[in-house]
């Protein structure tokens, strides 16, 4: 194929891809233009190709307008669920230690945002933290996902050996039931103080008067124009000297552009 039936071809892709776009809008409300576009291409072209579909608009003219299970499924594969307990156990000691002393001696009754939360592992983690370290303290945590199946998954609260292997030992024979080859969270327990709430952060009205927001491994998958939008958003949803908690791999380098300041590295306070 010469170089100009290549090019042909890659703009009938990105044709197609636009195409896409529009209709899985205008079906779901998702607006796949403010995720990278690269990395949601490749992830939806490996999909397709897995399902026996010649192309984007063939996807979801043959398959996603009719099949709720294929669409829901590739909801799954566009909306990013990797998750895992205490991820990074570090910065989640930096945040027992060092950030959330500060916020209980402002106030007592704390509310936590654990933003595009999954399936639950990083709520509940807060949690188990919340109750062992600073026991007898009141809080709330609102844990929101743009997908509600996953949701019900991590109300469910039923996780493989991998997800639980940076949980303290302590915490999991406490708040663990094991069942092999799965453990199950006490969720009954958490219900007390957790919400799972579905919510798009790129569309819908982010939840307010917290003290803090843990949204980690996420923003990554964003353009720069989406990043701009959430952050403007969680500085509004932030009190004053509330604290965002970010990824490993999500650092601002201009945290004022935002009005934030640093409060350690990846926590970033309400100036």
């Amino acid at each position: 194929m010469t170089s100009r039936q290549n090019a042909a071809v890659e703009n009938q892709m990105d044709d197609d891809y636009g195409l896409f776009v529009q209709k899985m809008k205008g079906l779901t409300g998702l607006d796949l233009h403010l995720y990278k576009e690269a990395q949601m291409k490749r992830r939806l072209f490996s999909f397709l190709q897995k399902k026996g579909f010649h192309s984007f608009t063939d996807l979801f003219d043959r398959g996603l307008q009719k099949d709720e299970v294929l669409l829901k499924e590739i909801l799954d594969r566009m909306t990013i669920n990797v998750s895992e307990f205490f991820r990074n156990p570090a910065r989640w000691e930096v945040l027992q230690t060092s950030i959330l002393p500060g916020i209980l001696n402002k106030r007592s009754d704390p509310h936590i945002w654990s933003a595009a939360c999954s399936t639950g592992e990083e709520p509940y983690s807060l949690w188990m933290m919340m109750k062992e370290a600073f026991p007898g303290s009141s809080f709330s945590i609102t844990a929101t996902d743009i997908d509600s199946r996953i949701l019900e998954q991590a109300q469910m609260g039923l996780y493989s050996a991998r997800a639980v292997e940076n949980v303290p030992p302590a915490y999991r024979q406490k708040y663990f039931e094991a069942s092999p080859p799965a453990y199950q969270f006490d969720t009954k327990a958490a219900a007390r103080d957790i919400r799972f709430k579905k919510q798009n952060l790129l569309a819908d009205n982010p939840v307010r008067e917290v003290d803090v927001i843990i949204c980690r491994n996420v923003m990554i998958y964003f353009t720069e124009e989406a990043k701009d939008y959430i952050y403007q958003q969680f500085y509004g949803a932030l009190r004053p000297g509330g604290v965002l908690f970010v990824g490993s791999t999500e650092q601002m380098f201009h945290p004022e552009k935002y009005k934030f300041e640093p409060a350690g590295t990846f926590f970033y306070r309400k100036s």
